[in-house]
């Protein structure tokens, strides 16, 4: 086993425990929902308007809410039935976000939509050009389906100046538990590729990277033998380190390049990165004429009867995945929305399955609490463990005294939050609590400044 000779991103980085504890369970299609809810804000960026009003039918596929703006994305719905309302509904953050309820009524999809199994090759579309690409990506309201959920189309339309070189497609899944993307190479690693090959043409690049995490063997192995077909596209196994699924440390591990501090973006050293689950969808997308209405979740923890991945329609609430896997443990302390490092506890189980929901984890009552605060010891574990190689406990202390101008000059807003410094700090400091509400209030005066 050569893993030392793997590559890996250079700078920080911890090894949490992984607990892949659902993944030899195959994709299971969950239930559809009684009444499907759908948020507008969905993304990053600004959040859709409803183009439907209660009472209309609506279809499986058909767009219920439109972007508003450039960087947005439309909603589709995931079911057929009736538009019960347009109110609000408490999402993963814990606050009241505008939302669209459908009350479920059969199955009926949208004319157009190919259902089949049928694999549709790249080359079996020739005529499609790289702005055909976009503007279906575009017009399917695909965003990145890692998390982040930033809209597809716009990556793939690069601010003037800046030439993309390749496409690096994401499937390192470096959060504990998630298992979402390894099922989905699993099982749709054609599918992969094809999509794979879409972004390649829509971003005009003759060369794209599939990075894996060598927790996967199974995941890798089956992507080389099928990206051996297509030239110019190359498997990468990884190094297992967190948080190497976040951009720059991925742009770092595959192609030895550092993305400078915001504004640089990763098209900057010339990479762009697309999860595996967005590009299975832009597949479905440009090959199937299906827009995002589902994605596969995982749901799962250590006292959960059956942890599972379910390929969910989108709206349906946590609490029947919840269920589906034997229902909520007894010893259930925190309900997690995505994984156990960068997710958020939620307020309930009730919160509707969105784009950016990669996961559902259910931690145990004793793992799930804080421990108490001590002093910091200045041992400087926190500088080690950080990927973008800033000082974590200094930028938690200016937080602290809202020395916002301190704040900026280190260069709070190249915090990725992945809470590497949190998790080893042996002092057990909320490092990232305060970076976190730091960064926010040093981005806003950013912000502020620059609109004078």
């Amino acid at each position: 086993n050569h893993a030392w000779l793997m590559k890996t991103f250079r700078i920080g980085g911890v090894h949490p425990k992984e607990n892949k504890l659902s993944a030899d369970q195959p994709i299971k299609v969950a239930e559809l929902p009684k009444i499907a809810v759908f948020p507008l804000g969905q993304h990053i960026g600004a959040p859709a308007k409803a183009v439907v009003a209660k009472g209309d039918k609506v279809k499986v596929g058909q767009m219920i809410a439109e972007a508003g703006g450039f960087v947005s994305a439309s909603i589709f719905s995931s079911v057929s039935g009736t538009v019960l309302k347009i109110d609000t509904c408490v999402d993963a953050s814990g606050y009241d976000k505008p939302a669209i309820y459908i009350t479920v009524e059969g199955d009926e999809w949208m004319e157009g939509i190919d259902r089949t199994d049928t694999i549709v090759k790249f080359d079996e579309r020739p005529e499609l050009t790289a702005k055909d690409i976009v503007e279906k990506v575009k017009n399917a309201g695909i965003v990145g389906l890692g998390g982040a959920t930033f809209p597809c189309h716009v990556k793939l339309s690069p601010p003037p100046g800046s030439k993309p070189e390749c496409v690096i497609i994401n499937a390192v899944e470096c959060e504990p538990y998630l298992t979402a993307d390894h099922r989905l190479m699993l099982e749709h690693p054609e599918e992969i590729v094809v999509g794979t090959q879409l972004l390649m043409k829509a971003a005009g690049v003759e060369k794209a990277y599939i990075a894996i995490e060598n927790n996967k063997p199974d995941a890798i192995q089956l992507m080389q033998l099928k990206a051996m077909t297509v030239k110019n596209i190359e498997v990468v196994p990884l190094q297992v380190k967190y948080p190497q699924g976040g951009e720059k440390q991925l742009i770092d591990a595959v192609i030895r390049r550092q993305v400078p501090a915001p504004p640089a973006l990763p098209v900057s050293v010339g990479a762009i990165i697309q999860n595996v689950g967005t590009a299975y969808a832009v597949y479905e997308a440009v090959m199937k004429n299906k827009p995002l209405f589902e994605r596969i979740v995982t749901v799962t923890g250590k006292s959960l009867a059956t942890p599972s991945n379910f390929l969910t329609r989108l709206g349906t609430p946590m609490r029947q995945l919840i269920d589906a896997c034997g229902g909520l443990p007894e010893d259930t302390g925190k309900v997690i929305g995505g994984g156990p490092m960068m997710g958020k506890a939620l307020a309930n189980i009730d919160v509707p399955i969105c784009k950016g929901s990669s996961g559902v984890l259910i931690m145990r009552d004793e793992e799930s609490h804080r421990q108490p605060v001590d002093p910091c010891i200045r041992c400087a574990k926190c500088v080690s463990a950080c990927p973008m190689g800033l000082e974590p406990y200094l930028l938690s202390a200016c937080a602290e005294q809202n020395n916002w101008e301190k704040l900026e000059k280190e260069d709070v807003v190249s915090c990725i939050e992945c809470g590497s410094c949190q998790f080893t700090c042996p002092a057990h400091r909320p490092l990232l609590d305060l970076i976190r509400l730091g960064k926010s209030t040093v981005m806003g005066i950013i912000r502020a400044r620059n609109a004078k």
